[in-house]
């Protein structure tokens, strides 16, 4: 689009939808882009059904335990917070008010946008939600049949062979269930009491990888296209949802 279609839409909608992910390592079947694309392929199919604009993606994302694997890039977060404030501040300068932040990178990515969003509302007096795949899908995933949230398992993995089915090899891929963390459970839709999640070491990385013969984490042969589309229109549906709360104040 150019400016001047900016200035148009801005006339008749204040709403505009950010995806976020990040560019890390995803087994060695899906690519490094595998966050970013799931943030996109929900802000388009969303957009084509409310008419909300997309700001450009933010393809980065805080990744420092992925960085033992080549092609990761790992912004830190206190940087990442200053980037997500500068993108509202200025799209609010312009006009829009609200802003649907939707994270493709998981509960890492969560944190610092958070910190950011916060900042904004207080100080840019505009309105900005997160959306998060994990926390959004918990009335579906075990009617598809998904195991816990993990690191290009199922949920993810059959969410790309839907949208991106060119980018994954599903060939090379070969499962990795870890044995349970006592008081350690990251999913969100995981009721039991836990610790709160914190990025691995470096060196817990480095023995995933040895266990595992890859760096993933959960069932990627279980994926498949047919429930990544379930999935991906249930999300959709949702994030449409939002879209059309905040038109309605």
């Amino acid at each position: 689009m150019s400016w001047s279609e900016v200035e148009e839409y801005l006339k008749k909608d204040n709403r505009i939808i950010i995806p976020i992910g990040s560019t890390e390592q995803h087994g060695k079947f899906a690519p490094l882009g595998t966050d970013t694309f799931a943030a996109i392929a929900l802000a388009e199919d969303t957009s084509t059904r409310t008419g909300v604009l997309i700001a450009p993606p933010l393809w980065f994302g805080w990744s420092p335990h992925h960085l033992v694997r080549p092609g990761t890039i790992s912004i830190r977060a206190e940087v990442l917070i200053e980037v997500l404030y500068d993108i509202i501040r200025s799209l609010a300068k312009h006009g829009f008010k609200k802003f649907v932040v939707v994270n493709g990178h998981r509960i890492v990515n969560i944190p610092w946008m958070q910190i950011a969003a916060e900042r904004a509302q207080r100080e840019l007096k505009v309105r900005v939600v997160i959306f998060d795949p994990a926390y959004m899908s918990k009335e579906i995933a075990d009617k598809l049949g998904f195991g816990p949230v993990g690191h290009a398992e199922e949920i993810e993995i059959s969410h790309m062979l839907y949208k991106y089915p060119q980018l994954v090899n599903l060939s090379k891929a070969k499962d990795y269930v870890p044995k349970e963390k006592p008081l350690y459970h990251v999913d969100p839709r995981d009721p039991r009491d836990t610790l709160c999640y914190v990025p691995s070491t470096e060196e817990d990385m480095k023995a995933l990888i040895e266990a595992s013969g890859d760096s993933i984490v959960g069932r990627p042969t279980m994926s498949s296209a047919e429930k990544g589309k379930k999935y991906h229109e249930y999300l959709v549906s949702r994030l449409a949802e939002v879209l059309n709360m905040l038109k309605e104040g």
